[in-house]
């Protein structure tokens, strides 16, 4: 499993504000719109492209497209606050949704929603901010691989080695883009530092 930390000083930049327990939630917001550009940029560097020639005002000039199409899957509901920068940088991409939620008691993910355009031969992202035990993560993924895509890639703000270890477990063959790798889980499956309950924070419920 390959991970990539993304560690571009704005990336730092915006990670430490989002840590910040003072930030209110419409800065929140903004600040993972603003980071996941910089996760996503990093996430399809490696995309498959085709070579192309235009013409512009003057002549003509060689160039590249991104060649392929591509799906964005947000885990419910934390992972909408990605989305957004997504269908921005890629008007054109489809969306699909999964719908998980962790018991508190087992830890373990429970779904309750799943919808997919299709998805074979396609390239997908798959956002959630927090990868802590990696069950959602991992569920997800293997949820998307029923459709048959291309290539799959896991794109979260904050990680555990837990959440990594189960990845990689179960999906070695998924690449990981974050912007921080952090220490353990404490007993409730929350990630230390991390940045607390991401979709509380995101949305401002308790």
């Amino acid at each position: 499993m390959a991970l990539t930390v993304v560690d571009h000083p704005l990336a730092q930049h915006l990670l430490t504000s989002l840590r910040d327990r003072e930030t209110p939630p419409p800065v929140f917001r903004t600040l993972t719109k603003r980071l996941t550009f910089a996760l996503v940029l990093e996430a399809v560097r490696s995309f498959p492209t085709v070579e192309v020639e235009v013409q512009g005002p003057l002549e003509r000039s060689p160039g590249r497209l991104l060649s392929g199409e591509l799906v964005a899957v947000p885990i419910l509901r934390a992972g909408l606050g990605m989305l957004e920068a997504v269908t921005e940088l890629f008007p054109e991409v489809a969306v699909g949704y999964v719908g998980l939620e962790r018991d508190e008691a087992s830890l373990l993910p429970q779904s309750y929603y799943r919808k997919m355009p299709p998805l074979e031969g396609k390239q997908v992202l798959v956002l959630d901010p927090m990868l802590a035990t990696g069950g959602s993560g991992a569920a997800a993924c293997a949820a998307v691989k029923e459709g048959r895509p291309g290539h799959v890639r896991f794109v979260c703000v904050v990680s555990a080695p837990e959440g990594l270890a189960k990845m990689e477990e179960e999906h070695p063959d998924v690449p990981i883009f974050t912007a921080a790798l952090d220490r353990q889980l404490n007993d409730h499956g929350y990630i230390l530092p991390g940045l607390g309950d991401f979709g509380d924070r995101l949305f401002g419920t308790e």
